[in-house]
C-alpha cells in the first residue's frame, strides 16, 4: 500500500497577522511540501489575545479560505498557535515505580511518569498547554534521553510545563471553531518558532530564542536539547512602528512602510557593501536622506536616516533587549547559553536589531530563517513565518512532544462548543468509509 502524504494545516494567530500554511507531509522521507499559504492583517487581536471575537473570527476565516483556495483542499484538522502575555512556565519533577521491574521500561511507564510530573498546583483559571520532558533518571542513572527499553525499578523525569489562561485559550478556540475544522493540537508560538529556526546543536549547547512578534516577544532558553525557561514580554515590533508614527508625525501605515523599507535597504546594503565600498563613499551624504514620497508615503518630505535609526528605532530595541537580559538573569540560566541568541519573528528584521542585541546582551546573535520545506516557499522563508512553518514541522513529528500522549486541554474545550461533538463524529464516520 502506498503511503499517502498527510495533509496538515497550521494557523499562527498573531498580533499583526494571521498566517495559514497547508502542507503535505511524507513521513517516510520526513519531507514537508507546502501547497497553500496566506497571510491577512490581524483584527480583534491585541498582544496575542482576542479582544473582539467577531473581528478575529472573520480574519481567521479569511486567512484559512485563501490558503484552501491556493491548496485546493478543504481543511478538516489543524494545529493552532497560542501566545500572549498570559503564558507562564515552571519546571516539575515526577517519580513512579516501573510497572514490571523484571522487564523493560515501556511507553506506559513514560506516560505515567509524565502524568506524575503534571500533578502540580496551578490556579483553576489556568490550563496546561505542554508538558515537555527534559531528562529522565533510571534508578540512579541521570541524564537519560530516552529510557524506553532500559531496565530499572524507579523512573524519574524532569519536565518543563507551559501553562496559559483558560479564558484566553477558550476565546481563541471559539474564533477558530468558525473555520469548521477540528483543532488537533495547541502549540505555544515560541515552541513552534524554535522548531523552525533552531538547530539541534544549538539546543544541545544552550541557546536563547527571542521571537519578536507584533505585540509580544517570546523568550525561550534551551539547554541540553530541551526548553528550561519560557517567558512572554508584553512588547513587540508594533511599538517600534508606533514610535516612528509619533516621532515623524506619520500615519501608522506610513510608519510601517518606512520600517520595512529600512530593513530591506539594510539587507541590500550588506550584500553590496564589500563589492562597492569605495564607489559608495562619495554618496554617503545623500544616502542619509530618505525621500518618503519614493516609498509611496503620502507625506512629501525627506527625513534623516540617522535620526530615524539612532533617535527612534534603537532606543525601543534597547528597551526590548534589556528586558530580555532581565529575563535571562531571572531564569538563573544566564551564562549557560554559549550558542548565543537567535532572533525570529517579523521584528527580527528591524534595522540594526542584531547589533543592538549584541551590544545589550554580549552574546553571539543571528537571525533565524526557517528551512526544511519545499513547494510554495518563495514568500514565507522569512523569520516572520517561523511560527507558522514550525507548526507544520511540529505536526510532522509523530511523537511531537508528550503533550500528545495526554489529552490536550483543547479536547475538553472543543467538546463544549455547540455542535462540535456531533460534527466530529459525522466526519469520523465518513472517513471510516474512505479507502
Amino acid at each position: 500500500m502506498v503511503n499517502r502524504p498527510k495533509i496538515v494545516a497550521g494557523i499562527d494567530v498573531g498580533s499583526s497577522k494571521i498566517a495559514t500554511i497547508i502542507a503535505q507531509i511524507n513521513q517516510e522521507k520526513e519531507a514537508i511540501n507546502i501547497v497553500g499559504t496566506s497571510s491577512v492583517p490581524s483584527l480583534g487581536i491585541r498582544k496575542g489575545q482576542i479582544v473582539n471575537i467577531e473581528e478575529a473570527s472573520a480574519a481567521i476565516v479569511n486567512s484559512v479560505e485563501a490558503a484552501e483556495r491556493m491548496a485546493g483542499y478543504s481543511l478538516s484538522r489543524l494545529i493552532l498557535s497560542v501566545g500572549g502575555a498570559h503564558i507562564a512556565s515552571q519546571n516539575s519533577h515526577g517519580v513512579v515505580a516501573v510497572a514490571e521491574p523484571e522487564g523493560e521500561i515501556n511507553s506506559e511507564d513514560i506516560r505515567r511518569v509524565i502524568e506524575a510530573a503534571k500533578a502540580v498546583s496551578i490556579p483553576s483559571s489556568r490550563e496546561i498547554i505542554h508538558v515537555l520532558p527534559r531528562t529522565y533518571t533510571v534508578d540512579s542513572q541521570e541524564g537519560v534521553a530516552d529510557p524506553i527499553g532500559m531496565s530499572g525499578v524507579r523512573l524519574e523525569v524532569e519536565t518543563h510545563i507551559i501553562t496559559g489562561s483558560t479564558t484566553a485559550i477558550r476565546n481563541l478556540t471559539k474564533c477558530v471553531a468558525e473555520v469548521g475544522a477540528n483543532i488537533e493540537n495547541l502549540v505555544f508560538s515560541g515552541i513552534a518558532a524554535a522548531e523552525a529556526v533552531l538547530t539541534e546543536t544549538e539546543k544541545e549547547l544552550g541557546v536563547v530564542l527571542v521571537d519578536i512578534g507584533g505585540g509580544t516577544t517570546n523568550v525561550l532558553i534551551y539547554i541540553e536539547g530541551s526548553p528550561v525557561y519560557t517567558s512572554v514580554l508584553p512588547i513587540g515590533a508594533k511599538n517600534v512602528t508606533n514610535d516612528l508614527a509619533i516621532g515623524l508625525r506619520l500615519s501608522l501605515e506610513s510608519a510601517e512602510k518606512l520600517k520595512l523599507s529600512l530593513a530591506e535597504k539594510e539587507a541590500k546594503e550588506k550584500v553590496v557593501e564589500e563589492a562597492a565600498e569605495e564607489e559608495k563613499k562619495p554618496e554617503t551624504k545623500d544616502k542619509d536622506e530618505i525621500d518618503l514620497s519614493r516609498l509611496g508615503i503620502e507625506e512629501a518630505k525627506s527625513v534623516s536616516r540617522k535620526t530615524v535609526v539612532e533617535g527612534i528605532i534603537k532606543p525601543r530595541l534597547n528597551e526590548i533587549f534589556s528586558m530580555v537580559g532581565q529575563e535571562l538573569q531571572k531564569s538563573g540560566f544566564a551564562g549557560m547559553t554559549p550558542s548565543g541568541i537567535v532572533l525570529s519573528g517579523g521584528g527580527a528584521l528591524t534595522v540594526s536589531a542584531v547589533e543592538t542585541c549584541k551590544r545589550n546582551l554580549a552574546l553571539p546573535v543571528r537571525v533565524g530563517f526557517p528551512s526544511l520545506a519545499t513547494g510554495l516557499i518563495d514568500d514565507i522563508l522569512t523569520p516572520a513565518f517561523a511560527t507558522a512553518i514550525g507548526l507544520i514541522q511540529f505536526a510532522g513529528k509523530e511523537s511531537a512532544f508528550v503533550s500528545k500522549m495526554s489529552s490536550p486541554p483543547i479536547g475538553r474545550l472543543m467538546d463544549k462548543l455547540p455542535g462540535r461533538g456531533s460534527l466530529g463524529k459525522l466526519v469520523d464516520m465518513v472517513k471510516s468509509f474512505l479507502p
